[in-house]
């Protein structure tokens, strides 16, 4: 019917204008934001599971640093014991000079002094480890500590070890080297806690490896993760490229329909004419 009043063909093309110029925004702001869900109303149920699947993602992540900061923390504990080490071997090397009759007990109690020093030195080292004010060398300041990872039950408990040399583990805080049989005596000492230094710093060790060993796993579960957050949060590309064109192509049909729409009242005024 060829009407002035109404121009039903006019109000038709706008509101199939508005479905596809909002369907062609859509498609900019996915494109745009490289996401499929940009808000609750896209995917409600999609956005719920993405959420969830971001919070253990970022678990995950903090898992990972938790752990390499563990294996830092073991790394500096390790490095101390490695001096210890040397300081040692300087110690029992020190022991084996005196423990000789070649040498006078003048020069003996040389050896000893330097052989105090020494000692004096494990004790400041196993005092002085530190990370992050956390110690593990001299388990009277407290040294058990957790790492944490993952979820509630993901965790290694490490254990300090009293490096003193008054411990029973070392137990040198009482050998002397200042005559040839102390020396002697103070050589099976020596090895002894060679010995407890050298198990304490195994656990250390393969406490790293095991640590090494959870970043990877937690790694792998996080690009999992990753790869399944994205299946459903991120946008195809391709299939939103398309679908674009193609809102485009109908807005701009919709575009020329509403300007042809919106002469065919003006038809009418040849009838009044």
């Amino acid at each position: 019917m060829l009407a002035i009043k109404n121009n039903i063909m006019a109000a038709n093309a706008a509101r199939h204008l508005g479905i596809n110029y909002e369907a062609l925004a859509k498609s900019v702001e996915r494109l745009s934001s490289g996401l499929r869900i940009n808000s609750a109303k896209d995917d409600a149920a999609g956005l719920a599971v993405r959420e969830l699947m971001r919070a253990d993602i970022a678990v995950l992540e903090q898992g990972v640093r938790n752990a390499q900061d563990g294996i830092s923390m073991l790394q500096t504990m390790e490095g101390a014991m490695a001096v210890m080490d040397d300081v040692l071997v300087r110690m029992k090397q020190l022991a084996e000079q005196a423990a000789t009759g070649s040498y006078s007990d003048a020069q003996r109690l040389i050896m000893q002094a330097e052989f105090a020093e020494m000692r004096s030195e494990i004790d400041r080292i196993a005092e002085s480890a530190r990370f992050n004010d956390i110690q593990l060398l001299n388990t009277s300041a407290g040294a058990t500590v957790t790492i944490h990872f993952g979820g509630y039950n993901d965790y290694i408990t490490v254990g300090g070890t009293n490096m003193t040399t008054a411990n029973s583990g070392l137990a040198i805080n009482a050998v002397t080297i200042a005559n040839a049989g102390s020396a002697r005596a103070a050589l099976t000492a020596l090895d002894s806690a060679i010995n407890s230094k050298d198990t304490a710093r195994a656990r250390f060790g393969y406490i790293m490896n095991r640590l090494e060993s959870t970043v990877a796993v937690l790694n792998i579960q996080k690009e999992n993760l990753m790869a399944a957050e994205s299946r459903v949060s991120d946008v195809d590309v391709a299939t939103e490229m398309a679908d674009m064109t193609k809102n485009q192509v109908l807005a701009q049909a919709g575009i020329a329909m509403l300007t042809q729409a919106n002469m065919m009242p003006q038809m009418a005024l040849t009838l009044l004419r």
